[in-house]
């Protein structure tokens, strides 16, 4: 794969070197300048780089930085692979890097990426689309620093009582669990924890909304965790709920199977 003289924006993935994308793998190999978020993205990954590849660290650059570096390499004919963790879609900061890449008159794509929620829920073996249980996944973060949008508070947005996911947030837990009471939930209410989600070093923590404060503080989680408050994430379904879907329901037909007559 011969790369162009343009930025590609690749979605890492979560942590585990084998959960980047085949394209994003292909890119990170072929890439003549490589500059990756050093403080979420695995080191290991920059192995693949080629011998000859320029590698630079970003953690330690403001925007403008990072847009000279990505700038200048292009104009001398280069391939410049920007390395984000997980979906650079989600909380990937690449807008902004977008908006002065595109009035510079330089181009860029994007490389979707596994995202950590997805890595998270996989980790912990949850669903979080269970039929008649819940079919809507809310991703989003408790306002701290970055305001929030006006409709778009917590509170309100935990209303829909469908599963939550909570990316950013493992600082203002005693702000989320308010916000989920305000909101009409349970303490009772199955979350889980997944502290740095695909990597060695994974952490599980199971536990409800009432306990979900003090669980963190005991396992020192207070960064890189995704925090996901669903009924969806209560193992206790797995023996005795009873939310089946229609898909392999012997009298449900679809496009590629008649069902049989009950």
């Amino acid at each position: 794969m011969k790369l162009d003289a343009k930025v590609y924006i690749v979605g890492a993935g979560p942590g585990d070197p084998d959960l980047i994308t085949v394209k994003g793998d292909t890119i990170l190999r072929q890439a003549d300048v490589i500059l990756y978020t050093d403080s979420l993205v695995n080191p290991e990954l920059m192995e693949r780089a080629k011998t000859e590849a320029l590698v630079l660290k970003s953690a330690g650059m403001n925007l403008e930085q990072l847009v000279e570096t990505m700038e200048m390499h292009i104009r001398e004919g280069k391939s410049v692979a920007r390395v984000h963790t997980g979906d650079p879609a989600v909380y990937g900061a690449i807008y902004e890097q977008m908006k002065i890449l595109k009035a510079r008159g330089i181009e860029y794509e994007i490389i979707p990426g596994v995202s950590s929620v997805f890595a998270a829920a996989a980790a912990a073996q949850v669903e979080l689309t269970i039929p008649e249980l819940t079919q809507t996944v809310i991703l989003t973060r408790a306002e701290g620093r970055t305001p929030m949008p006006e409709r778009e508070q917590l509170k309100d947005l935990a209303s829909h009582h469908c599963s939550v996911a909570l990316f950013l947030s493992a600082t203002l837990i005693k702000k989320v669990v308010r916000e989920f009471y305000e909101a009409g939930w349970s303490p009772e209410d199955a979350v889980v924890v997944v502290y740095k989600a695909s990597w060695p070093d994974q952490k599980i923590v199971r536990t409800t909304l009432g306990e979900l404060d003090d669980a963190m503080r005991q396992e020192g989680i207070r960064k890189q965790a995704m925090v996901i408050i669903s009924k969806a994430a209560d193992l206790r379904l797995l023996e005795e709920g009873d939310f089946t879907s229609k898909l392999y329901d012997k009298s449900f037909t679809h496009g590629y199977r008649k069902g049989e007559t009950v």
